[in-house]
């Protein structure tokens, strides 16, 4: 990573842990909608993690996610209520969940592998619609219900605890994917994205890289799953539709893939538009996301956060130069 994209993603560390207390007390009202957004920044930060360093493209993340959520759903209601375990219950399902499929959609490439991508996702999505008894079909899994958190802080109507619970778990979320990618597991499949070839004549694995990451990937996506879940109290079926996935990729792409803080920067934008234009036109809103989305493919390929890299240079000058 480079100097600006380290400084970068350390400074949007700090940015989201303030930012978001801020939000807490500026608007007490929109809690629910803010909690929606933590949990989805790190469900794209999941999607991060395999496309911005691990160059695998997917459009089935969705099932990740949605097996997650169904997972700790499920055991809410008839297992445990500890929102801690269900967080764990989520991320384990939704690493196994990436690790069996990611074992046999990684031998493909490029387009082939894109489309097995969608096939388990709407193979995910048809398990759930079918499994009625336990995720209740095309209803959605209802009467899910948290524990309070430590045994003290519990989950109210007014979405307080369920908005900071999902906060810290973002957090905590963007330190543990930073020190991932910086570490020499992370380099190498910067390795493998960049050059496959030099990295298996340097003696690595570059298939047994990708198939690791994939399987981190999904637990951060089925953690992400499993905190919309709690602090929600339902289980959707959209929640593993290609839809999701879809829009998980829309958002990436503002933000800036390969980018930690990119995935939060095009969660945030993608999300408060949807919610203001739905609101104020809801047949035509996606007219401007799409416009959006072809500005920056077209002018800023880097995503959002690329606009920011000149300013922080002259900040880091700035800094360097009063040393």
């Amino acid at each position: 990573m480079t100097g600006k994209g380290a400084l970068i993603d350390q400074m949007g560390v700090a940015l989201v842990a303030v930012l978001g207390v801020a939000a807490f007390f500026v608007f007490p009202e929109d809690l629910g909608f803010m909690t929606r957004i933590a949990a989805t920044a790190l469900y794209v930060l999941s999607l991060d993690l395999i496309l911005g360093y691990g160059g695998i493209p997917s459009m089935g993340q969705a099932a990740l996610f949605g097996a997650g959520a169904y997972a700790a759903g499920i055991a809410s209601i008839r297992l445990v209520q500890d929102p801690i375990v269900l967080l764990g219950i989520g991320g384990v399902v939704g690493g196994l969940v990436a690790l069996v499929t990611g074992t046999l959609i990684l031998r493909a490439r490029g387009l082939t592998l894109l489309m097995l991508t969608i096939a388990v996702g709407e193979i995910v999505r048809e398990v759930v619609n079918k499994a009625r008894d336990y995720t209740g079909g095309s209803d959605g899994l209802g009467g899910v219900s948290a524990a309070p958190v430590f045994g003290t802080f519990r989950f109210d109507m007014y979405g307080r605890t369920g908005y900071l619970f999902a906060l810290t778990v973002l957090v905590i979320g963007i330190l543990v994917a930073r020190r991932i990618v910086r570490s020499p597991f992370g380099l190498a499949c910067r390795g493998v994205k960049e050059d496959p070839l030099r990295v298996v004549a340097l003696g690595g694995r570059p298939r047994r890289y990708l198939i690791v990451m994939y399987g981190i990937s999904g637990v951060f996506a089925g953690v992400a799953g499993a905190v919309t879940a709690v602090t929600s109290g339902i289980v959707g079926l959209d929640s593993v539709s290609f839809s999701w996935s879809a829009e998980a990729l829309v958002m990436l792409v503002l933000g800036g893939a390969g980018r930690l803080c990119g995935a939060i920067i095009g969660t945030v934008g993608f999300m408060t538009i949807h919610h203001i234009l739905s609101a104020a036109d809801p047949f035509r809103w996606m007219l401007v996301i799409g416009a959006m989305l072809v500005a920056i493919v077209l002018f800023v390929p880097g995503g959002i956060v690329a606009v920011l890299d000149p300013a922080i240079a002259r900040f880091r000058k700035r800094a360097e130069a009063k040393r």
